[in-house]
């Protein structure tokens, strides 16, 4: 099932349930079957009505009322290619909750920095309250999965030495295009393609430690709240964009999330 977060015209925001996309993502029969309510906190309800995806503007499908808790260097190449060694255990780090916009949104280039990455992530998202769960349970407290690209102002994160301000600026993870709640994310395709070039490509079967190690270990630190987000970490092939520049983050059994990249008003950005 995939869940969506959308709005039509001036609406307050709704939920509701995506169907009929064709074979290949194609979205000319597709349609928002809408929902009561917000899923992660009733029942899943349909209300009757239905309105055409391509009539919806598609929101970030969850905006996380606590963190966005991110996983560095879990997989190996990615790490090497930074010139890092790989963790023993899962190196975690904290984004604020106004680092999230959704589907098209443009990603803002920060004037603080001249090299800003983007990285492609399958990101968990987590449906009950929730602490110290054990591996075998991790599937208890998980609601599904979405796409993200955790962008990172590369030349901060190696200057600051910590990395709150160098993941965190506004606008830094973009989320969608909507929740899939029946995907096994243990072997799926991560790409990322920057204006239609690939530029990353790897599988979830590549992670250091997969989903429910990483959902064991996130809340053995922290209490997690329905609507919490654990980004799993990036494959190889990171590297940087420019304004003007169209990102696009593809999870297999999920979809595609498309974001553009633009510059601070005021600043100059460059590769």
């Amino acid at each position: 099932m995939r869940i969506a977060r959308f709005t039509v015209g001036t609406a307050d925001p709704r939920y509701g349930v995506v169907d009929g996309l064709g074979p290949d993502g194609e979205t000319d029969e597709a349609f928002v079957a809408v929902v009561e309510g917000d899923p992660l906190y009733r029942p899943l309800q349909l209300t009757g009505e239905r309105v055409r995806l391509a009539d919806v503007r598609l929101l970030a499908p969850v905006i996380p009322r606590s963190k966005v808790v991110g996983i560095g260097r879990n997989y190996a190449e990615h790490a090497a290619e930074l010139g890092h060694e790989v963790p023993t255990e899962p190196l975690m780090f904290l984004k604020p909750n106004t680092s999230v916009i959704g589907p098209d949104d443009a990603v803002v280039l920060p004037s603080q920095s001249d090299e800003v990455h983007h990285e492609a992530e399958l990101a968990v998202v987590i449906g009950r309250l929730c602490k110290d769960v054990p591996a075998e349970r991790v599937a208890d407290v998980v609601f599904g999965y979405t796409c993200a690209d955790d962008v990172t102002a590369r030349d901060l994160q190696r200057s600051d030495g910590q990395w709150a301000r160098a993941k965190g600026f506004d606008t830094f993870c973009p989320l969608g295009p909507w929740v899939s709640t029946d995907l096994d994310p243990g072997d799926v395709a991560v790409e990322c393609r920057v204006n239609g070039r690939t530029t990353q490509s790897g599988r979830t079967s590549q992670m250091l430690a997969d989903v429910p190690a990483l959902v064991a270990a996130v809340s053995s630190a922290f209490t997690l709240l329905p609507g919490d987000i654990i980004l799993t970490g990036t494959p190889a092939g990171v590297g940087p964009v420019a304004a003007g520049d169209v990102v696009e983050v593809e999870v297999e059994g999920i979809g595609t999330l498309r974001h553009r990249v633009v510059a601070e008003p005021g600043g100059v950005s460059s590769r």
